[in-house]
Order: C-alpha cells, then sequence, then structure tokens
C-alpha cells in the first residue's frame, strides 16, 4: 500500500474547505491513515520547503505555509501519489482540469488549496516531517 502526504494549505482551511478536500478523497477511495491540524512557523515551513531555498519564491511561500493554521495527512491506497496529484491539478491552477481541486478552488499559483507529493521518495521524507509511525495507522 503506497503512501503520500497531503498538505490542506492556510487558504484552504480559512476558507472552510477541510471537508470538501476530505470528501474527494474518500468518494476516490483513498484511505487517511493520519491527521492533524498544525501551524507552522515561519523556520518550520523553510525546513519542509528547503529544496526550494534558492528559488524566488521560497520566501513568499514560507511566509504563507506560516500564515495560518493547515491540515496535514497521510493517504494511503494503490498508486495513491499519483491518484492524488490527479486529484489536486496541476501547480498552475490555471492548466489544471476541470473538476480537480486546484481548478474549482485556487486563486492563484501560491494560494492553490493543497500539497502533494510528487513521489515516493519525497512522501517518506515529507511524511517524517511530520508524522512518528505512531500516529499512522
Amino acid at each position: 500500500m503506497e503512501r503520500t502526504l497531503s498538505i490542506i494549505k492556510p487558504d484552504g482551511v480559512s476558507r472552510g474547505l477541510i471537508g470538501e478536500v476530505i470528501k474527494r478523497f474518500e468518494k476516490e477511495g483513498i484511505r487517511i491513515a493520519a491527521m492533524k491540524m498544525i501551524h507552522m512557523t515561519k523556520k518550520e515551513a523553510e525546513g519542509f520547503y528547503a529544496v526550494h531555498r534558492e528559488k524566488p519564491f521560497f520566501d513568499s511561500l514560507t511566509d504563507f505555509m506560516s500564515s495560518g493554521p493547515i491540515v496535514v495527512m497521510v493517504l494511503e491506497g494503490e498508486d495513491v501519489i499519483q491518484r492524488n496529484r490527479d486529484l489536486m491539478g496541476a501547480t498552475n491552477y490555471k492548466e489544471a482540469k476541470p473538476g480537480t481541486i486546484r481548478a474549482d478552488f485556487a486563486t492563484d499559483i501560491e494560494k492553490n488549496v493543497v500539497h502533494g507529493s510528487d513521489s515516493p521518495e519525497n512522501a517518506k521524507i515529507e511524511i517524517a516531517y511530520f508524522f512518528s509511525e505512531l500516529e499512522i495507522h
């Protein structure tokens, strides 16, 4: 069974989209193995997005991700990384297919409601950033 990390970003939480996002996962048969709401500090956001440290959007991204509560989840299922990415839609919401989370709810490229791991290797790293094995069921 494959696992991936999903984050409902501060814009999704503040706009009351937690239930809608979870409903879409459950409708597709994706199991939530762990979930919690946290509020990252700027330093924690910088740690999570360290791979992007040299990119021009790093400061803006980490400011945004530490601007309010987020919901972090471990999703589990067959081919769940790709299935979650298909549900989210393209990072640039203007390129996302109709019916995806980002096409339906994103307001700009940064405030695009959700994050999901892009590979099995990154999923392991990202899950471990937020969850211990004791928290995953």
